[in-house]
């Protein structure tokens, strides 16, 4: 059995919408896309470079492929990403797409089940984006891993990872956090069960 691995970059106050460009995701008069963009470097470039080199089918949610298919086949493969995403197996959770334009895409309407077999097929399969659909994924139990770039930015305003209604879940770090030179810092977790509350600091003498 493979893994899934969810892929997001997100700002201080957990918005991950829009981070490629202005454009990318107007949805509820977003007008702060492309924020990333000043705090890419070479070290991030390659390390997440090094990631996409590992997956081996992607997993998206209905509005993130649609950005991702409206540009990724019209990028050259020279370009590795491009020459990644548009040969790898794809996978849209959607329940009214019926005619995906990109090549090599199927269209899965029960999340819960039909995500289970596709990890069954692949090493690797990374969800990219798609925030409904890494709580969803969060929420069943098919997360292995959640890999954040936590940027130093705060909106105010986005669609967040965070909202109400996520799934209590615990996690554990599963690799040291990596810090970039323009701020930014990876954080990869693994998901570790229900989690633990009620812990009384007071009566165990830790309270500040």
């Amino acid at each position: 059995m493979g893994i899934i691995v969810v892929d997001l970059f997100i700002t201080l106050d957990g918005v991950y919408q829009a981070p490629g460009g202005p454009e990318e995701d107007t949805s509820n008069d977003f007008e702060l896309g492309g924020w990333q963009g000043a705090y890419l470097d070479d070290e991030t470039g390659e390390t997440i470079g090094a990631g996409i080199d590992r997956l081996q089918a992607l997993l998206l949610g209905r509005k993130t492929y649609d950005i991702f298919a409206d540009y990724w086949p019209k990028v050259s493969d020279e370009e590795p990403i491009a020459a990644k995403f548009n040969a790898v197996p794809k996978f849209v959770a959607s329940r009214t797409l019926t005619d995906p334009s990109w090549a090599g895409t199927t269209v899965i309407t029960d999340v819960a089940t039909e995500v289970a077999a596709i990890r069954d097929r692949f090493d690797e399969i990374h969800v990219i984006g798609s925030g409904d659909l890494a709580r969803t994924l969060i929420a069943e139990g098919l997360v292995d891993r959640l890999n954040l770039w936590v940027y130093p930015i705060t909106l105010g305003a986005g669609k967040r990872l965070w909202a109400d209604g996520l799934a209590p879940t615990a996690f554990t770090l599963a690799e040291p956090p990596k810090a970039f030179p323009k701020g930014a810092i990876q954080l990869v977790y693994t998901p570790a069960g229900p989690p633990i509350t009620g812990y009384d600091m007071a009566a165990e003498g830790l309270q500040t």
